[in-house]
């Protein structure tokens, strides 16, 4: 075995970075079961509402560009604000910034549920992404915050079983609460559901999470930077809303809005130098000259476009193409879940030791898995492939699970506490990027064969996965190039 890189070793508070001599919270696993449990409910609603597509469009009358908006609003709106809220909590309290995301997220659920038209589902969809995009990336600035050391990787391992657990057992969820509450208002209930967690979490969160440091220790964060938020908004939106309207927005034109991402993201880029030399900024570009961040930040984005992808077209071809009811199809990706939410926590606990090492293994994990499942589908396709799949999804689940969580871990370990918040959102922004990226992607290669009077479903499934797997591909070459460079970079310092 290789002995760890720097990027393993990189201390988590850098020269500069405030002392982290006090006493470890008492109460810091309970916060953290908090913020996670309030984490998965928020991730949750990018998946679960997959399979509660077809019940929303006969219980709403609901138009197929309606029907998108239900999932690409809230994606819009989450990626739109996870680095201002990141950074918003990172300048003055991160509880404060969490229990906002929390209450507007709950209030918007019981809207969602309520919603009596297409427009009202649409409107409290947006509101909802928002609210999640508010919350998620206070949770990695809490660990940050309250975790160091080897507890710091189990506790990323946690956020990263709650990250897989959300992504696959959306489906299985939504089927389930189908199935219970009925098919013409059971859709109401997957976001009924959120209600009483919120409600029941709001309280203990405030009671757990700790307050605010002391002003004289944000002294110099608390500008928030208005002109990078509105440079860094326009040009998430111009770089996501053409892959997340691909079915709806047909012909070239869309495209046309990627230069235009393209020119404000470096409008962005400039204006944070510039910013910097006064001020804080938005976002740090420090944060990316330090090789081990910018890595993982790379391999997020490459991995969730390739991760992401496969429940949308595994759903999609067991519904549609095979007929699986929702809970049926939901129970198919539940081996993935299963397989990702015990290897990540295990993960945690082994990525101080072991470093890249554990990400490039849980990489080859997935890939295999990915192969056997198109392999699988061919020997065995029919109404029996949920049973057929399920080894194949075990063994990419298990090696997601040593992706994810980390991957985090060692990404985020190199950033200081006061920058938490806004690196962490950075990196979910990526995931969001990349989830986008990689479901129109992998949906074109899908619907290309799945479209038409006569589709192949079994053959449009094998061309999806090849595509999510040479995704994953490229992300095992990033975390092998950074290892590669870690070595390098160990032997010139020398002993």
């Amino acid at each position: 075995m290789t002995a760890r890189s720097p990027r393993e070793a990189v201390n988590p508070q850098p020269p500069g970075a405030p002392a982290t001599s006090a006493q470890p919270d008492a109460r810091r696993w309970r916060a953290l079961a908090v913020c996670l449990v309030a984490g998965f409910m928020t991730l949750l609603d990018v998946s679960i509402v997959n399979v509660a597509l077809p019940t929303v469009r006969v219980g709403l009358h609901m138009s197929t560009s309606g029907l998108q908006w239900v999932l690409s609003g809230y994606a819009l709106a989450f990626g739109l604000v996870l680095v201002p809220a990141g950074r918003l909590g990172d300048a003055r309290s991160r509880r404060a910034v969490f229990l906002t995301g929390l209450a507007l997220f709950t209030a918007a659920s019981a809207l969602a549920g309520a919603a009596r038209s297409q427009e009202w589902l649409v409107l409290a969809r947006l509101l909802q992404g928002a609210a999640g995009g508010v919350l998620v990336p206070q949770v990695s600035g809490f660990i940050q915050v309250l975790f160091q050391g080897a507890e710091r990787g189990r506790a990323f391992g946690a956020l990263g079983a709650t990250v897989g657990l959300s992504t696959a057992v959306g489906p299985l969820l939504g089927g389930l609460l189908i199935q219970l509450f009925g098919p013409h208002d059971g859709w109401r209930w997957v976001f009924y559901v959120n209600l009483p967690i919120g409600v029941a979490a709001l309280p203990i969160a405030y009671h757990l999470l700790p307050p605010p440091r002391p002003t004289a220790e944000r002294a110099g964060h608390r500008d928030f930077d208005p002109v990078g938020v509105l440079l860094l908004g326009a040009g998430t939106v111009a770089l996501l809303l053409p892959f997340v309207q691909q079915q709806q927005w047909h012909g070239a034109v869309r495209w046309l809005l990627l230069p235009l991402a393209a020119v404000l993201l470096a409008a962005f880029v400039l204006w944070e130098h510039h910013y910097a030399r006064s001020r804080e900024p938005l976002v740090s570009m420090a944060l990316f000259t330090v090789r081990p961040y910018a890595a993982g930040v790379l391999l997020s984005l490459v991995y969730f476009a390739g991760f992401t992808a496969i429940f949308f077209i595994f759903t999609i071809y067991l519904q549609t193409g095979l007929h699986y009811a929702a809970l049926t199809a939901g129970l198919a990706v539940t081996p993935f879940a299963l397989g990702s939410g015990v290897s990540a926590m295990i993960g945690g606990r082994l990525v101080s030791r072991l470093g890249l090492l554990l990400v490039e293994f849980g990489l080859v994990l997935v890939l295999l898995g990915l192969l056997a499942s198109a392999v699988v589908v061919q020997l065995w396709a029919g109404p029996a492939i949920g049973w057929a799949t399920v080894l194949p999804l075990l063994v990419a689940g298990v090696g997601s699970g040593l992706v994810i969580a980390p991957n985090q871990t060692l990404t985020l370990q190199c950033v200081p506490v006061a920058r938490a918040g806004s690196a962490g959102g950075v990196m979910q922004t990526a995931q969001r990027v990349g989830s986008a990226v990689g479901i129109a992607v992998v949906g074109s290669v899908f619907f290309a064969r799945a479209a038409g009077p006569h589709p192949d479903w079994t053959l449009a499934f094998q061309l999806g996965v090849t595509v999510a797997a040479g995704l994953v591909l490229v992300a095992l070459l990033v975390a092998v190039g950074e290892s590669a460079a870690s070595r390098r970079a160990a032997a010139r310092s020398g002993p």
